[in-house]
C-alpha cells in the first residue's frame, strides 16, 4: 500500500513522525506525488545521498531553467546570489569558498566568542525574567544567534528587525514553503534589500578595515582567489541567513522537547553541568532538531533500494526522519538526555556538513544551562505550537512561556 505523505497538511507538518515511520517500513525511498520529488527517510539512505557524488546540491539552476519566462523576471536576483551560496555548489568551487570562508568557523575561532555569546545571553534574560512571560522564539531564540552573527560581521544591532524580515522572506523559497503563494516575491524583494545593506557594508570595510569577519574575508586567500564583490555579499548573506535560523530552531525547539519532557528538564536543572549539557544539545539536536531535510538533484541515473532515480529527478533526504530510525537509535521516538553514542545527521555529512555547527553548539550550550539556572520553573504556554512551512528546515513558529517574574533565581 502506497503512504500518502503530504508535507502540505498541518498534522503532517506539525508532526511527521509517524508518517516518517511508515514510510521507513513501506517504503523507504519514495516517489512523492505532492512533492513530485522522491523521499528519503532510513538513515543509511539518507547518509548516501548526503555523500553522493552522483547527486548535486545545486537545485537552483534546473529550478530557474523550468520557469517560465515572466516568473524568471521575478527570481532572477534572487537566484544570482544564491547560486554563489555554497551549500548551493559543486566541487571545485564549493571547495574554494568553503576554504576561504573556513577560518571564522574553526573550533578555536568559536571559543573565541564563548565571553560574548554569555554576555548576550545574560543582557537577553536580564531584560526578560522581569516579564514573566515571553515568546521563546521571538525575544530570545532569534536575537540571541543573529546578534552574534552581527557582532561577527560589524553591523549595528538596531538593524535586527530589518534582517529579520528579510530572512523571514527569504526562508519562503529557501525552505520549500508550499503555500504561501507570493513566497517569490517576498523572497526577491528580501534579497535585494539584503544584498543592498551589504554591499555599502563591504565598500565601507574596504575603505576602513576592522576586526570582523568581513574584513577578513576581504583579504582571505592569495589575490588570485580572493571572493569577488558579488561573493562577498552572497557570503555574508549566507552567514546571517544560516547563522541564525539554525540555531533559533535548535534552542526553541530543544527547550520545546526538553519541557514536554519533565523527567529530562529536571535532571538538567538539577545538574547543567557540561558533560550533561553536551549530550542534552545533542539530544535536542537528533530528537527533533532544527533541520527537516537535504534537497539535492540527481545528476547520473541509478538505483536506490530497487528504485530507479533519473536524471533531472529532485530528492529531499530527510535528516528528521533519518535521526528517528530504529535500525540505527535504541527507542528513537524517547527523548533520552544523556544519549549516547548519538551519530544524528542534522548538521549533514560529508563536503558539506554544516560550517557554523561549532558556534550553533556553543550557543545552544549556553542558552540551554542560563535558561536552566535562571529560569527553572519556565512552563509551556496551553496552546500547540505551529510549525513552519518548511521541508527544509524544522522550527517553531512562535512558543509562549510563562515563569516566575524576578531578576534571577539564582542570585
Amino acid at each position: 500500500m502506497t503512504v500518502d505523505y503530504d508535507p502540505r497538511d498541518p498534522q503532517i507538518r506539525n508532526n511527521p513522525f509517524p508518517s516518517f515511520r511508515r514510510l521507513q517500513d513501506e517504503d523507504p525511498v519514495h516517489w512523492n506525488p505532492h512533492l513530485r520529488a522522491w523521499v528519503i527517510t532510513r538513515y543509511a539512505d539518507v547518509r548516501k545521498v548526503a555523500l553522493n557524488r552522483r547527486m548535486s546540491p545545486d537545485r537552483l539552476t534546473p529550478f530557474y531553467d523550468s520557469l517560465p519566462e515572466a516568473r524568471r523576471g521575478v527570481v532572477g536576483e534572487l537566484i544570482r546570489y544564491l547560486n554563489l551560496w555554497m551549500v548551493f555548489r559543486d566541487p571545485p568551487e564549493h571547495t574554494r569558498l568553503r576554504r576561504l570562508m573556513n577560518e571564522a568557523f574553526t573550533p578555536r575561532a568559536v571559543e573565541r566568542l564563548r565571553p560574548n555569546v554569555e554576555r548576550i545571553v545574560g543582557r537577553l534574560l536580564d531584560d526578560l525574567l522581569p516579564r514573566g512571560e515571553m515568546d521563546l522564539v521571538r525575544d530570545f531564540a532569534y536575537p540571541l544567534p543573529a546578534t552574534v552573527i552581527m557582532d561577527m560581521l560589524g553591523v549595528p544591532h538596531d538593524q535586527l528587525d530589518r534582517f529579520k524580515d528579510w530572512s523571514d522572506d527569504m526562508a519562503l523559497f529557501l525552505g520549500s514553503a508550499r503555500d504561501v503563494p507570493d513566497k517569490y516575491e517576498r523572497a526577491r524583494r528580501g534579497a535585494l534589500e539584503m544584498s543592498s545593506y551589504f554591499r555599502e557594508v563591504i565598500a565601507d570595510r574596504r575603505r576602513r578595515p576592522g576586526e570582523d569577519v568581513l574584513s577578513a574575508l576581504i583579504a582571505a586567500g592569495t589575490p588570485d582567489e580572493r571572493l569577488t564583490g558579488d561573493e562577498l555579499i552572497a557570503a555574508a548573506m549566507l552567514f546571517l541567513f544560516a547563522g541564525h535560523e539554525t540555531t533559533t530552531n535548535l534552542i526553541s525547539n530543544g527547550i520545546y522537547s526538553m519541557r514536554m519532557h519533565a523527567d529530562a528538564w529536571a535532571r538538567l536543572v538539577a545538574d547543567p553541568s557540561p558533560g550533561l549539557l553536551a549530550t542534552a544539545v545533542e539530544e535536542c539536536l537528533r530528537y527533533d532538531g532544527p533541520s527537516g531535510g537535504i534537497a539535492r538533484v540527481v545528476r547520473v541515473t541509478h538505483e536506490m533500494e530497487g528504485r530507479e532515480l533519473k536524471e533531472g529527478d529532485r530528492v529531499f533526504a530527510m535528516l528528521n526522519a533519518a535521526n528517528r530510525d530504529p535500525r540505527v537509535f535504541e527507542a528513537p521516538d524517547d527523548f533520552i538526555i544523556d544519549r549516547s553514542p548519538n551519530r544524528h545527521l542534522t548538521f549533514g555529512q560529508g563536503i558539506h556538513f554544516c560550517l557554523g555547527a561549532p558556534l550553533a553548539r556553543l550557543e545552544a550550550e549556553i542558552a540551554c544551562r542560563e535558561i536552566a539556572r535562571r529560569i527553572p520553573d519556565l512552563t509551556l504556554g496551553t496552546t500547540a505550537p505551529d510549525w513552519h512551512d518548511s521541508l527544509i528546515m524544522r522550527g517553531i513558529t512562535s512558543l509562549p512561556v510563562h515563569f516566575r517574574p524576578g531578576k534571577s533565581v539564582a542570585a
